[in-house]
């Protein structure tokens, strides 16, 4: 984002409701055209964040800037109205009015902007094309399914071209095939039509399959900010170790160094680790190791090399979970459906330096 001017700028924001903090003094831009996305559990402040950017609700100091534009400030007493921040929002309940068409629905902000009925009709066709709900312009709304009640949602949001598009866990209502395919859908229209968008979920794996990049929140701060590949192979701290994807925590504590720049980590029950060395030289006594990243193999490797025995196995049809038994108590290992091993059989656990994060 260097030399980039960000079309969304957060410094130092707090949002306080009485004295708890939802929003404790974070800071993040976002560049023109990108989608960022805020994820945490629910009460870490990510849903706050987004209804303060939109103006919905009134932060207690920070400044918040859209396209250059200071629309809150703390300090110069400045809080710009929702309707003037040219900004758009999709919700989570789809907020569809079931009295009116499609039509109607996704022409209702353009209406409310008087514009003419010539660039009202040409703009919905336009965008329930994108969503592709033209075929259904004319029709009810309250007889439409979820998902095609969503792609209304989003053609209403994008109709009057926004320079901001807010999502506040738009598919969380869905069930999970029709969450699948609509992430790919909701990223493919972002692309093209290259509107910078600021995306609220709990869920892990819709962050990481649809940013460009993830802001880790926790207890109202930011925990990392950084790409997909960044937040889930080298997570900074042990709360987002923890929360995206799956991973074992093995505690224990740096030997020495190791072969090729390693560092050698001892775990419990005497279990020697090569770990890949932090960068900056920091310590730590906690090992992060993603359960996708653990290999099991029948013969010995030569590798980070333990034994194990195959407790449980569940399947999960994109892959198979093994509890695995091993010096240092139970490891969970994800493995795909084709490697098949047997409840009670042994095995050697196996994974490489650079898989193991120390916290």
């Amino acid at each position: 984002m260097s030399g980039v001017q960000p079309r969304i700028e957060v410094k130092d924001l707090v949002v306080r409701y009485g004295d708890a903090v939802a929003v404790d003094g974070i800071n993040f831009s976002i560049a023109p055209g990108e989608l960022v996305t805020l994820l945490g559990p629910s009460g870490c402040g990510k849903t706050t964040t987004l209804r303060s950017i939109a103006g919905l609700e009134t932060p207690s100091s920070g400044s918040i800037h859209l396209n250059s534009q200071t629309v809150y400030s703390g300090s110069e007493r400045r809080n710009i109205p929702a309707e003037k921040r040219g900004v758009s929002m999709v919700f989570q309940s789809y907020a569809i009015w079931p009295h009116m068409t499609v039509f109607e629905n996704v022409a209702y902000g353009l209406r409310v902007r008087k514009a003419p009925q010539a660039e009202i009709n040409a703009s919905v066709a336009r965008v329930l094309e994108m969503v592709q709900m033209q075929a259904y312009a004319d029709r009810p709304s309250s007889n439409l399914s979820g998902g095609q009640q969503q792609r209304v949602a989003v053609a209403r949001a994008i109709a009057f071209s926004p320079n901001v598009l807010l999502f506040d866990e738009p598919l969380s209502n869905l069930d999970a095939k029709l969450r699948a395919e609509m992430r790919v859908e909701l990223r493919e229209l972002q692309r093209r039509l290259d509107i910078t968008s600021l995306y609220v979920t709990h869920d892990q794996e819709e962050a990481l399959a649809i940013s460009d990049r993830v802001i880790v929140m926790s207890h109202g701060k930011i925990e990392q900010i950084g790409t997909p590949e960044e937040i889930y192979n080298r997570p900074s701290t042990l709360f987002v170790a923890d929360f995206v994807g799956a991973a074992n925590m093995i505690e224990g504590a740096v030997k020495g160094p190791g072969p090729n720049g390693t560092l050698l980590f001892e775990g419990p029950g005497g279990i020697a680790m090569e770990v890949e060395a932090p960068p900056g030289g920091r310590g730590g006594s906690v090992v992060a190791l993603r359960s996708s990243y653990v290999h099991l193999t029948p013969m010995p490797e030569t590798h980070n090399a333990v034994p194990g025995t195959i407790h449980r196995r569940m399947f999960h049809g994109d892959f198979i979970q093994y509890v695995v038994d091993w010096p240092a108590g139970q490891l969970i290992v994800r493995r795909p459906p084709t490697e098949h091993y047997a409840e009670g059989s042994a095995v050697t656990v196996s994974f490489l330096p650079e898989h193991c994060v120390l916290l």
